[in-house]
């Protein structure tokens, strides 16, 4: 049985409300209602949830603008609840650090198994060895990534990103393979990893400005190139790597 886990739901429909809460009451979780958007942060900040179900559009204040304001302080697993199907509105939900999302009419269990596997890769059960490449370490165990001696602040699918990445430093992997490891749950379209990507590429590279380590193999997919490799593109700003 699942210990209970304390979700944050954020939704303005009370009926909706009321249903997702009875469904995940039921399947062992601890849950917590705001209807507007304009409480959530400060909420965040005093209780912190072990996940977050938010929904995009709200009062007071949107989903996306939520999403990134909670990126600032923490890495907690946020989950968009959309009634929107284009793959621009997911992928913007993504960029701003959401880590999956969940596209309205959805059934209960579906959204159990979605938070279930979304704290599965924030703790990962099996001790593994530590991986590093150059300056990049990775902890599987203690789930933290560091460059050099600075702490990367990645959510659970980025951080899983990087795990595959550099456990196998030169390999390319495919978009495909990659999102079959990280979206179990829900496999998405190639962008979501493009997305992924983006952001692990911007937060190493705030900390060592001219270094991509993660090399797009173009018509394949991405590999993770260690400085022995001779690989780091020195030279390449973010702006000029095509996703």
């Amino acid at each position: 049985m699942w210990a209970k886990s304390k979700v944050l739901l954020v939704e303005d429909d009370n009926a909706v409300a009321k249903v997702v809460s009875l469904c995940l009451g039921q399947d062992n979780f601890e849950v917590s209602v705001l209807q507007r958007g304009d409480g959530v942060v400060t909420e965040v900040r005093q209780n912190p949830p072990d996940v977050i179900l938010l929904d995009l559009i709200l009062p007071g204040k949107d989903g996306i603008s939520i999403c990134r304001e909670i990126r600032t302080f923490s890495t907690v697993p946020i989950l968009m609840l959309t009634g929107k199907v284009e793959e621009d509105d997911r992928l913007t939900g993504l960029e701003a650090g959401a880590d999956d999302y969940i596209c309205k009419p959805f059934s209960p269990r579906e959204l159990a198994a979605r938070i279930k596997a979304v704290l599965r890769r924030k703790n990962p059960r099996v001790t593994e060895e530590i991986l590093a490449a150059g300056p990049v370490t990775v902890r599987p165990e203690s789930h933290t990534a560091t460059v050099g001696n600075t702490f990367l602040k990645l959510t659970p699918n980025e951080f899983e990103l990087l795990k595959i990445l550099i456990a196998q430093p030169g390999n390319v992997f495919e978009r495909d393979d990659l999102i079959a490891k990280i979206c179990k749950s829900s496999p998405g379209p190639d962008r979501v990893i493009d997305a992924h990507i983006k952001n692990l590429r911007k937060k190493i590279a705030e900390i060592i400005p001219g270094h991509n380590f993660i090399r797009t193999v173009y018509g394949m997919g991405y590999s993770f190139s260690s400085p022995d490799s001779g690989c780091i593109m020195e030279n390449e700003s973010l702006d000029s790597v095509q996703l």
